[in-house]
């Protein structure tokens, strides 16, 4: 039981460390035949790749992937899936293992640096191991593989609110979330957190951060009642993200302040004779049951702990200290965190949509 796999046939299994030679993922139950070249899995991991502003890690990293197995050239010349497990494999190529010499032996405030050694009576403290974010870029990955699995589905995801500062929902623009380096959809609160964050920065301090992700062109019928929901399992997919700490489908929360009659949704017969609802509350997803409507899911990040203000802390040797973490950290996680909200929430429909298929043709 190492868990370190997730789904059922489309099943991901992710390995390797923050500070290892490489890391990548397995998967296994893609449907053969489906094109597939490591540039399409690129275009992802270059989005979430860091030090690309001033508000992420300078960590200087290509995330060049490798696929190592699973696909081959078809007589057309196209590189098809094979209906076999595929390995994909990033190289690290910038660590500084020497910046975290100091917290050998101290557990960082708010890490799971106690709780690590806790469990494995061992802990890798350069960058955290597997507990560090760099693991999800084996996610992103796969996700960019789920993409494809299901035919005309488009995930995508934004930022909508770094601290106690949110979007305004009525200025939402898809495009400007490629125009700035938070993802987005408000260019006027993204000038704003520009100001916001650049102080937080500079005070080696960090915030915390609240990602919207809406998967469209997902069918009615994906999911199961009781135990294989599929809200439940996004939502057990988003909060397997590091600093991940809240997760909220449709109205999520707010649901709790509305009356019946504001929160469900009505229906009509549309224009092609099917159901149709005038409003999506219940973010796509009825009775763990995808509705046909946008799936819409939001999760909360907390603030990063490795920060320059120095924390009251223990050792392993039991001594009272004070950990002031240096290294090079994101201010705001939530921002590169976007991305792999978007994969992960592909991986679980992808699984889903090929779970559907196998129980009703």
């Amino acid at each position: 039981m190492s868990h370190n796999s997730f789904g059922h046939l489309f099943r991901v299994s992710t390995w390797g460390e923050s500070h290892g030679p490489a890391l990548g993922c397995v998967i296994d139950g893609c449907p053969p035949r489906i094109p597939l070249a490591a540039e399409e899995i690129q275009a992802f991991l270059d989005k979430r790749r860091p030090g690309q502003s001033k508000f992420t890690t300078q960590r200087q990293e290509p995330d060049a992937v490798r696929i190592l197995s699973g696909v081959m050239v078809d007589e057309d010349g196209v590189q098809k899936t094979t209906g076999t497990p595929i390995s994909l494999m990033i190289e690290n190529t910038d660590q500084r293992s020497k910046d975290y010499s100091e917290i050998k032996e101290r557990y960082r405030p708010g890490h799971a640096d106690f709780t690590y050694d806790a469990k494995y009576g061992i802990r890798d403290y350069r960058g955290g191991g597997r507990s560090s974010a760099r693991e999800t870029a084996a996610r992103v990955a796969a996700g960019a593989v789920a993409r494809k699995v299901l035919p005309g589905l488009v995930v995508r995801g934004a930022l909508v609110q770094v601290g106690p500062h949110r979007i305004d929902r009525s200025r939402w623009d898809w495009e400007a979330v490629d125009r700035n380096p938070f993802f987005c959809p408000d260019p006027v609160a993204a000038e704003e957190w520009a100001t916001y964050l650049d102080g937080i920065r500079k005070d080696g301090s960090s915030i915390g951060a609240v990602i919207e992700v809406i998967a469209e062109g997902v069918p009615a019928g994906l999911g199961a009642p009781i135990y294989g929901k599929l809200d439940q399992d996004i939502a057990s997919a988003l909060m397997s993200i590091n600093a991940v700490k809240g997760v909220e489908i449709g109205n999520g929360f707010e649901a709790a302040t509305l009356t019946g009659e504001e929160n469900a949704d009505e229906m009509r017969i549309g224009a092609d004779g099917r159901p149709e609802f005038l409003s999506n509350n219940a973010g796509g997803v009825l009775g763990g049951i995808s509705s046909g409507e946008p799936v819409v899911a939001r999760f909360a990040v907390k603030p990063t702990s490795s920060i320059l203000t120095p924390r009251r802390s223990v050792t392993r040797g039991g001594e009272e200290v004070d950990v002031r973490t240096k290294g090079r950290h994101d201010p705001c996680v939530g921002i590169r965190a976007v991305p792999v909200g978007e994969a992960m929430v592909a991986c679980i429909i992808a699984d889903h949509y090929l779970r559907h298929r196998g129980q009703n043709g």
